[in-house]
């Protein structure tokens, strides 16, 4: 579609409402599945170290335990 001026171009011919609405409410969306992903695979990560670290001690304590 061709517009002929920038004002043109906000208003989209007389839908302007919904496709801004559209285009809006999609980048909400996006952001929030980016935003609500790091947040998961922060605590998913921070688990993951916590399950190894906990491993690591079971095994010193183990290895201690074995050579009283």
């Amino acid at each position: 579609m061709h517009f002929d001026s920038f004002s043109a171009f906000l208003a989209m011919g007389g839908y302007a409402a919904y496709v801004w609405s559209a285009f809006g409410i999609t980048a909400a969306a996006m952001l929030a599945l980016i935003v609500g992903y790091r947040r998961t695979h922060k605590k998913r990560l921070q688990a993951v170290k916590q399950q190894i670290a906990r491993e690591q001690r079971i095994k010193d304590a183990q290895a201690l335990e074995n050579t009283l």
